[in-house]
């Protein structure tokens, strides 16, 4: 057994080589538990607070370890970090020979294949696209690992890389004349030989738990596994244990057909006929829906009348166009693969088309809904719990699962999120943030809010946050529960901004990406970025730019939800309370998660700002303030305006 006090010590080998490393004792007493479960190839969740380090507390003892390891993270940009900083970090400092590999899904690697079918069609939407893919073209050549994140003269958001990369559909697999140089082959070669792979959740899921595409070699093989970020596991695992088919898929498989068909069928002139009336049968079922962000339940869908019979013009398009393509799948590799894609199609359609059974295990029974969205529509199937089919996977091989986040317990109890993995027998672990958050942090509830129902509430977080604000200068998160309220809430301020006379920047999910919003409200230091959910985790900004996060509501789901509302009646059927044992536990692990957003970093000082009046004068807010970190809490402006400029002074 290796002294961790000694690695993590200030004079040990961390130390020694990472540059501001200190030593952290709840970072030495997690690495230990780690250790301890890693050798009785335990499964353990351990809840670390910002700036404990997780990242030191499990890489030491999985390296030291030996074995092959696979690590999954909630984000790439987190896999990235890892791959490229921290990994290479701990292992030179701990002088170990390890080899790590980074392993993403296949929709983040440059497909040469495809790439040289967009060159020779030219089909671009415009003159910026149509030079994004001669970028790529000459990053393809140049590039070892082909991995789109090293390109950042392309913008995330540029059609080129639809056109750049395969999907699961059109991927030709073996068959590929390009295959011998794949990247995707090649970082799966890479991976399978690597001590430590680095992947994350959705391909964890999508590529390795459920076998597809060959991964599923890497599972039986190693010896931990570990999930950082594990707060996102439940609702990820729902999404890949279920089942959907979307008109997405529908519009990407007629035009991928027509495009082969140019090439291998040209002289077959009903098959891009039909490919064209499917693209249009898809595109008229989402018409039939008048609005976008629905969510559905099955009892709710079959009030949809018009829906319902454009669906079925859907499922008779697509079994005329697949009467064609069979006609010509033996002419070429690609027209095979989308007759396989659309037969598949047609099978997940044909499943969600029948009756629901009723089920006696509800443990395994399925929720049936529907999602629209501004262009597409998506027909779901999933799980009622994950719970019994993430316990099977775990099943099996002897291994040690690690499962750590900033956010997994309510208050000190591990017992939801236990309960929505299967992990029963799991032990757990609890280490508090380092930081004082009594002297760096204020909790400020502001009196005299109205009901969060009520019509002008929108008005009232704005009429109460704007001193607040004014008293930071601004450098504030405003994070909504809703994108309704984040829009209203923006133009409120921006009302109020031109009133007063201040020139704060404002600035608005939606308005960039993620990462160039990010950029912006880090350089300009005194920015105001009004956002939603995407904004609640994830994101870093230390110092002074953010110095106050506005908190419109408490995180509750909207009870219609389809998949929460199945889930609340399926606990009621069981005698039990859905409130306390499900809606509030989740919105708990939201509120730490949006509150982790104000303090990085043991210099940052700010004010967390909850607007919502139930975290007072509701018994259950009690539970949801005790989760926070332990900050001073206030009701007075007047302390937050004296924090402030005690700030300045």
């Amino acid at each position: 057994m290796h002294d961790l006090q000694h690695l993590f010590s200030e004079t040990g080998p961390l130390a020694r080589t990472i540059p501001g490393y200190r030593l952290r004792p709840q970072q030495v007493e997690m690495a230990g538990r780690i250790a301890a479960a890693i050798a009785g190839n335990k499964a353990l969740v351990a809840e670390a607070g910002t700036g404990t380090g997780k990242t030191f507390a499990y890489l030491v003892p999985a390296l030291l370890a030996g074995g092959k390891v696979v690590i999954s993270t909630g984000t790439k940009t987190l896999q990235d970090q890892l791959f490229n900083r921290d990994l290479p970090m701990v292992r030179d400092a701990l002088g170990l020979p390890a080899t790590i590999a980074l392993l993403k899904g296949r929709a983040n690697y440059v497909c040469p294949y495809h790439l040289e079918r967009a060159e020779k069609e030219g089909r671009f939407q415009n003159r910026a696209e149509a030079g994004h893919i001669r970028i790529i073209a000459r990053f393809a050549k140049a590039t070892r690992t082909g991995d789109k994140a090293e390109l950042s003269a392309v913008p995330e958001d540029s059609g080129a890389w639809a056109q750049a990369i395969s999907t699961r559909d059109n991927c030709l697999g073996q068959d590929c004349p390009h295959h011998k140089a794949c990247f995707v082959v090649a970082a799966r070669r890479e991976a399978m030989t690597a001590d430590v792979v680095v992947v994350n959740h959705h391909l964890f899921f999508a590529d390795v738990m459920l076998r597809d595409d060959g991964l599923g070699e890497l599972l039986p093989a190693c010896n931990t596994v570990i999930f950082d970020e594990a707060h996102q596991l439940p609702e990820v695992a729902g999404l890949f244990f279920g089942e959907a088919v979307g008109t997405a898929r529908v519009v990407e498989l007629a035009r991928d057909t027509r495009l082969e068909a140019i090439a291998g069928a040209k002289d077959y002139a009903p098959l891009p006929e039909a490919c064209r009336a499917l693209e249009k049968s898809a595109k008229d079922f989402r018409l039939a829906f008048h609005r976008e962000g629905l969510r559905l339940s099955e009892a709710q869908w079959r009030e949809h009348a018009k829906a319902i019979d454009a669906l079925a013009a859907l499922e008779g398009e697509l079994g005329e166009f697949m009467r064609h393509l069979d006609t010509q799948a033996t002419r070429s590799e690609g027209l095979a693969n989308c007759l396989a894609r659309a037969h598949d199609i047609a099978l997940r359609l044909k499943r969600w088309l029948q009756p629901s059974a009723v089920q006696d295990d509800e443990e395994n029974a399925f929720i049936k809904w529907v999602e629209v969205s501004t262009y597409s529509v998506t027909l779901n199937l999933t799980p009622l719990s994950v719970a019994n089919i993430f316990q099977r996977q775990m099943e099996g091989h002897p291994r040690a699962w690690i499962f750590t986040s900033a956010t997994l317990a309510v208050g000190q109890d591990f017992a939801h999120y236990r309960n929505e993995l299967g992990l029963a027998e799991a032990e757990a672990g609890l280490w508090g943030s380092p930081f004082d958050y009594g002297s760096c942090a204020l909790l400020y509830a502001p009196p005299e809010m109205p009901d969060p129902n009520s019509p002008y509430y929108h008005e009232a977080v704005l009429e109460a946050a704007w001193p607040a604000i004014r008293a930071s200068g601004g450098r504030a998160f405003v994070l909504c529960t809703s994108l309704r309220a984040m829009r209203r809430i923006h133009e409120l301020l921006k009302e109020r901004m031109e009133r007063d006379g201040l020139d704060f920047p404002l600035l608005l999910q939606g308005e960039g990406s993620k990462t160039e919003l990010l950029e912006r409200f880090r350089f300009l230091g005194n920015a105001i970025l009004v956002a939603s959910q995407s904004f609640w985790e994830g994101v870093d900004v230390r110092g002074e730019a953010l110095s106050l996060v506005v908190i419109d509501k408490l995180p509750f789901a909207p009870p219609d939800d389809p998949v929460l509302s199945a889930r609340i009646d399926h606990l009621k059927r069981q005698g039990r309370n859905a409130f306390f044992e499900y809606q509030l536990p989740r919105a708990v692990i939201s509120m730490k998660q949006g509150a982790g957003r104000l303090i990085r970093d043991e210099t940052d000082r700010g004010v967390l700002m909850v607007c919502d009046p139930r975290l007072i004068n509701k018994p259950y807010g009690r539970r949801i303030w005790q989760s926070l970190p332990p900050m001073r809490r206030t009701r007075d402006i007047a302390e937050v305006e004296a924090f402030f400029e005690n700030r300045e002074s």
